[in-house]
C-alpha cells in the first residue's frame, strides 16, 4: 500500500532530505502535479485567510489522525500528540486512531491531562469503558452539549466506523460526522453512501465531515466523488500525509455550503514528528452556513410557485 509504505522512514535519512534541495525541489513538483490535476477544486478553495474564530459566529474545528500515539520516530509517546492538539487550540477535534486496533481496545491518551491542558472535554462514544472512540474516532470539545450521537459500522473489507454527532454548539446546531475510511477504494464508495445515507435521516443543519478518508486521488477518480452533489467541490489543497513529507490529501474537513471559511494544514515542528499524519484545520462559520440553507430553500419554494 502507498500509505505503508511513505508511513516510515529511518528519521536520520528523514532529517537528510529535508536538507537536500533536490528532495525539497521533488516534493514541490509532486505537490505541483497533484494540484494541476484539480485545478477546479483548487480555485473554489476556502479563502486564503488563517485559520481563527473571528467573534461568537465562528468556530475552529480539527481533523487528527494520532497513528495510535505513535511517531515518525517509531517511539509511542501520548503528551507528545496532546501538546499538538493543544497547538491547534480547536473548539472541536475528531481523533482518529484513539485506541488500540486489535486485543482489549483501550484509550491510548490520557484525557484528564488533555482536559487540563486544552480544555477540552472527551465526549463518550466507545462501546468499551476504557475506549476513547467508534472504532477509533474520538471527539473532543470545548464548549457545547451533545444533542444526538449515532454510530456507523461501515461496510466494507475492513472494520471501520463513524460518529454522527448532532451538537448544540455557541454558534448554533452543527452535524458532525467523524470518519476513518477503509483502505480500498470500492470500500470507500460504499462508506461513503452510508454516510449520506445517515446525514439525510436526521433534520437539517450545517453538517461537517471530518477525519482521515484514505482518498488520495482527486476529480472523477475519487472514491469520495458523491460527496459533491451534497456538499459541492471537494478541495483537494491540503496535503497532510505523511507528515514528514506531506504531498497527500488524505485527511479532510468539508462542510455545507458557507460552512467552511478557512482550512490549513497544522505543520509545526512536533506534528512531523508525533504522528504520521499533520492535522487538519478549519474556520466555519454556522449562522453563514443556516442563511446558506434557508436561501437554497427559499430557492426551491419559489421555484415551485413558478411551475
Amino acid at each position: 500500500m502507498l500509505k505503508s509504505r511513505l508511513a516510515f522512514l529511518d528519521p536520520v535519512l528523514v532529517a537528510r532530505l529535508k536538507k537536500n534541495p533536490s528532495f525539497t525541489a521533488l516534493k514541490t513538483r509532486l505537490r505541483t502535479r497533484l494540484q494541476a490535476m484539480q485545478a477546479v477544486d483548487i480555485a473554489a478553495a476556502a479563502p486564503g485567510r488563517a485559520v481563527a474564530a473571528n467573534g461568537d459566529h465562528e468556530l475552529v474545528v480539527a481533523s487528527y489522525n494520532i497513528h495510535k500515539c505513535v511517531g515518525t520516530d517509531g517511539r509511542f509517546d501520548p503528551a507528545r500528540v496532546a501538546e499538538v492538539i493543544a497547538q491547534l487550540d480547536a473548539d472541536v477535534v475528531a481523533v482518529q486512531e484513539a485506541d488500540k486496533r486489535f486485543g482489549r481496545r483501550h484509550g491510548l491518551l490520557d484525557l484528564k491531562a488533555l482536559e487540563k491542558q486544552t480544555g477540552l472535554l472527551h465526549i463518550p462514544t466507545s462501546e468499551d469503558a476504557d475506549g476513547h472512540g467508534w472504532h477509533g474516532n474520538a471527539l473532543l470539545l470545548r464548549k457545547g452539549k451533545v444533542l444526538d450521537m449515532r454510530r456507523l459500522a461501515l461496510p466494507g473489507a475492513e472494520p471501520r466506523g463513524a460518529l454522527v454527532v448532532d451538537l448544540d454548539l455557541p454558534a448554533g446546531p452543527l452535524r458532525l460526522v467523524a470518519a476513518h475510511l477503509g483502505l480500498l477504494r470500492r470500500s470507500r464508495r460504499w462508506q461513503v453512501r452510508s454516510i449520506l445515507n445517515a446525514i439525510n435521516e436526521g433534520p437539517p443543519m450545517p453538517t461537517l465531515l471530518v477525519g482521515d478518508f484514505n482518498e488520495w486521488r482527486p476529480g472523477r477518480k475519487s472514491s469520495l466523488h458523491e460527496l459533491r452533489p451534497v456538499f459541492g467541490p471537494l478541495v483537494h489543497a491540503h496535503f497532510s500525509f505523511p507528515s514528514y513529507f506531506p504531498v497527500i490529501a488524505l485527511d479532510r474537513v468539508i462542510g455545507s455550503p458557507g460552512l467552511v471559511t478557512a482550512m490549513e494544514v497544522h505543520d509545526s515542528e512536533l506534528a512531523q514528528v508525533a504522528s504520521d499524519h499533520l492535522p487538519l484545520k478549519a474556520t466555519i462559520d454556522i449562522p453563514a452556513a443556516r442563511r446558506e440553507m434557508r436561501g437554497h430553500d427559499d430557492e426551491l419554494v419559489l421555484n415551485e410557485v413558478g411551475t
